[in-house]
């Protein structure tokens, strides 16, 4: 972690969306707790990866940090500006530096609009001529996430699923942001094509040092991509650590539950990683179970797990920066570690 003050910095960020009913007055009779109470930081230039089973709320906080959904509650400070509740003018100035990459390629970008059109919109939206033009400038942002900048008066068509999500990438690089929050950018392409879009924005990462916080489920791209991971459990985030010690030593059961149905391949006479299997359903956010959310299926749940809420805290034995939510956390080599790999092109 660095000492200078974060890019980004999340704290008790909550919301809950209001459930209706009742005739023939529409009153508020519940509330879906979609995110509850999230506290993280990203620094400049760093990658987090936020991971959890669907539903747990990752897609909800990403709104979130970029203001598509208003927060129930919490603040969001970007560069030491709270923007949790700036109007469209507080955030005009901070609009183009906060982008989105969004999960479903097809869905993200306008059939009527060329490619030349989706790319340089944002750059119209926001008044920004770059030197020789903005046709010049879409072209060189086609090539740099590898598009022939000839397709320029294409339309989305006619591209495939990895070219539409490429296309999707040369938008969010447009305004040149300092923050990208990637929603699940490569789950709904082919195993082959995952591999290269995440090679892709790691190189942008790299050279153009843009901060992502970068959610997904696959816990092995997760690793390819990401230097500190975020692990999240029905709004709560329930462990987050530097990728290779939350990895190599997971704290919370509910981590260790996640590594274990990672799938691995065993040579010679290794003995396999014992399996995790977990029981009954992910409880509805809109009746949370007391306490500890995870206690439901925990095989380590006692009664104190049931009245008191467990801080995310940094647990004996973890290093600096290595936060765990959990009153009873697993001790280091009570499961093996597994053993993943890095290359998201064996990721299934």
């Amino acid at each position: 972690m660095s000492n200078t003050s974060p890019l980004l910095d999340v704290s008790g960020l909550t919301k809950h969306f209001p459930i209706k009913g009742g005739f023939p007055i529409r009153r508020t009779v519940g509330a879906v707790q979609a995110v509850d109470g999230l506290d993280f930081q990203v620094n400049e230039g760093e990658s987090l990866g936020l991971v959890g089973e669907s539903g747990c709320g990752k897609s909800t906080t990403g709104r979130l940090i970029t203001r598509l959904l208003e927060p129930t509650a919490g603040t969001i400070s970007y560069r030491g500006q709270d923007i949790t509740h700036a109007n469209r003018k507080q955030l005009a100035p901070v609009r183009s530096e906060i982008q989105m990459i969004f999960q479903d390629p097809y869905a993200s970008l306008n059939p009527r609009h060329t490619v030349g059109k989706i790319i340089s919109g944002p750059m119209e939206i926001n008044g920004i001529n770059p030197e020789g033009g903005r046709e010049k400038r879409v072209r060189e942002l086609l090539e740099i996430v590898g598009l022939n900048p000839e397709h320029y008066n294409r339309f989305p068509h006619e591209f495939s699923g990895g070219q539409r999500q490429r296309i999707g990438v040369a938008r969010a690089l447009a305004l040149e942001p300092k923050l990208i929050v990637a929603d699940e950018p490569v789950s709904a392409l082919d195993v082959s094509i995952q591999a290269q879009v995440v090679n892709l924005l790691q190189k942008v990462q790299r050279e153009l040092g843009i901060a992502f916080v970068f959610i997904a489920h696959d816990l092995a791209v997760v690793r390819h991509f990401s230097q500190r991971v975020a692990v999240m459990y029905l709004g709560k985030i329930v462990e987050i650590a530097d990728r290779d010690d939350l990895y190599d030593n997971p704290r919370h059961p509910y981590t260790r539950a996640l590594l274990s149905a990672v799938p691995e391949a065993t040579v010679d006479d290794t003995p396999a990683r014992e399996r995790i299997r977990l029981t009954g359903d992910v409880p509805s956010p809109i009746n949370p179970p007391s306490g500890c959310r995870f206690r439901t299926r925990c095989w380590k749940a006692t009664e104190k797990c049931a009245t008191e809420a467990p801080p995310l805290v940094q647990v004996e034995g973890n290093k600096p920066g290595h936060l765990t939510a959990c009153h009873y956390p697993e001790m280091e080599g009570t499961i093996p570690a597994p053993r993943l790999s890095k290359d998201p092109e064996v990721a299934s």
